[in-house]
């Protein structure tokens, strides 16, 4: 039996080569915005109601990217006969982002390669501001992929590490595991926040003044995450007033609506940008030279096993979202 599978999303022309190498022969693929009626697998991010109508034997949405738009999962809660699958290709990536943005931040990188760039050696003789993460504790929350990866290398940097995720595990080897309802009793334990969850229904506002101000004064929040889950006002006056010594960003509340405003959008309507105590990066956390490899190698491992008749992995809870 041949599997139609069909890319909504826009690919580069290598990876649409590359892609149907990697298949299982019973694999048929097509592109485009018009989707066949025979589709049994639809790729995209976000669909219309009206292609997933067309589509009356489509069991299977794969969101080509780690987490799920709103949109997108409130929607599949009209189609019960559709699965729901994402792509954790990145996951390793994002960690590496995270755990930049932390040494950067706990370091004060930015703010002293400018001033050395402008020949001032002052912050050499100056006290310093860097802040030791060794014997400290980090806190992750969301501890899926890219948070396991994170904690084992806060744990090699001599941290205590806490996680926080939905299924708690009795036992684990690097990090004491939490449910999220424990956060008031981990955040004043905690001197580093690293947020590494997924953007739903329970992680909206999750971090906001109250939780900022349960944080040992001087921490550092990281955020590779959703821009979302940390209040934005709440976020900026913790580190303007001090609260936070410093953070790390790549998840923000103001993107680019076209190609045109990508020179020219602030990414926040509170102007982070004039605080030298954080750490900007334009949610490019999962992405790196030769990640559509990857990327389309995850892919083909999903679609071969559903070409198998197996259960494909990295299923989505309509209910929690991740």
């Amino acid at each position: 039996m041949t599997l139609n599978v069909h890319l909504l999303e826009d690919f580069t022309d290598a990876t649409l080569i590359a892609l149907p190498a990697q298949l299982d022969p019973r694999i048929h693929v097509t592109t485009g915005s018009i989707v066949s009626p025979d589709t049994h697998i639809l790729i995209g991010g976000r669909p219309t109601r009206e292609q997933l109508i067309a589509c009356p034997d489509l069991h299977a949405l794969i969101v080509p990217w780690a987490g799920v738009p709103e949109n997108t999962r409130e929607l599949l809660h009209d189609f019960p006969q559709i699965t729901l699958h994402n792509l954790h290709h990145n996951a390793a990536a994002t960690a590496e982002t995270a755990l930049a943005l932390l040494l950067s931040a706990a370091r004060f990188i930015v703010p002293i390669d400018q001033r050395l760039r402008a020949n001032d050696w002052s912050p050499r003789y100056a006290p310093s501001r860097s802040i030791g993460l060794h014997d400290k504790t980090a806190l992750i929350i969301g501890y899926g992929q890219i948070g396991q990866r994170v904690g084992r290398v806060c744990r090699a940097l001599e941290m205590m590490v806490l996680a926080t995720r939905r299924n708690r595990v009795e036992q684990d080897d690097v990090a004491e595991v939490h449910a999220m309802a424990d956060l008031p009793q981990l955040l004043p334990r905690s001197h580093a926040l690293i947020i590494t969850a997924p953007l739903t229904p329970e992680t909206q506002g999750l971090i906001g003044e109250q939780e900022l101000a349960l944080l040992p004064r001087g921490g550092i929040l990281i955020n590779v995450g959703r821009g979302a889950i940390v209040d934005e006002a709440a976020l900026y006056q913790a580190l303007k007033g001090g609260h936070l010594a410093a953070a790390g960003l790549d998840v923000w509340y103001n993107y680019p609506r076209d190609e045109a405003a990508q020179i020219n959008t602030p990414p926040s309507q509170f102007p982070f940008h004039e605080l030298d105590n954080v750490v900007l990066s334009p949610h490019r956390g999962g992405d790196e030279a030769g990640i559509d490899t990857s990327r389309m190698q995850h892919l083909a491992e999903l679609l071969n096993a559903a070409a198998r008749g197996e259960d494909m992995a990295n299923r989505v809870n309509l209910a929690t979202g991740y």
